[in-house]
């Protein structure tokens, strides 16, 4: 990891606070956004993209499609690698270890078929909290990891409204921590330091995110 000066430490200084952001401020969704539906072996490659190479020749994809979700490729490792699409315009190639396949892809899938289905975003995540609340949807059971190596991730900073990208990271399984939690640094502290750990998706299926890059 660089711990000064790095594009990557920029980025991920001035992206931290859209990350910390409620639920809610995700939910802006404009008339109009549709979900981006790419070719087959191109929603592969993005997907692959988030796992380290040594994990890719064994993982799973699964791909969304104008019909759905189609299983690509079954794991042979246990991890699945998926293109997280939690907002229309978002685009967050990720690599879930057994647990966060058994726990966290349910929720992603659902919502990537709900934004498919053209369900606006609010009423997305009502439903996703009746499934938590009812128990379909459950938190990682034990600790994990969940890869975002892919240098291709998209995403909506709803604080700006424009749509950017986000350095690689690793994100580890931490149902319900908050940053007091784990003492983490607030967005001005970050600065120059990227690769300190904070909590992103505060919630039964947060994550203590840990930006990387090269020393």
């Amino acid at each position: 990891m660089r711990t000064g000066g790095s594009p990557g430490a920029g980025r991920a200084a001035l992206l931290l606070g859209a990350l910390l952001a409620p639920a809610a401020a995700l939910s802006a969704q404009a008339a109009g956004d549709k979900v981006e539906i790419l070719p087959i072996e191109e929603e592969i490659r993005v997907a692959l993209s988030a796992a380290p190479e040594h994990l890719r020749a064994e993982a799973g994809v699964l791909a969304l499609t104008a019909n759905g979700w189609t299983t690509a490729r079954e794991s042979r490792n246990g991890f699945t690698c998926v293109v997280n699409r939690d907002h229309p315009l978002n685009r967050k190639p990720t690599c879930y270890d057994a647990e966060g396949t058994a726990t966290v892809l349910p929720k992603v899938m659902f919502v990537g078929e709900q934004l498919l289905a053209g369900i606006p975003l609010g009423e997305i995540n009502r439903k996703v909290n009746a499934k938590f609340a009812s128990g379909e949807f459950i938190s990682p059971r034990r600790p994990g990891i969940a890869y975002m190596l892919s240098p291709e991730i998209r995403r909506l900073d709803p604080a700006t409204g424009e749509v950017g990208s986000f350095p690689p990271h690793l994100m580890f399984y931490g149902p319900n921590l908050t940053n007091g939690d784990i003492g983490a640094a607030p967005p001005q502290a970050r600065a120059g330091r990227a690769w300190l750990p904070f909590v992103g998706y505060q919630g039964p299926h947060g994550f203590i995110i840990v930006v990387v890059g090269q020393r």
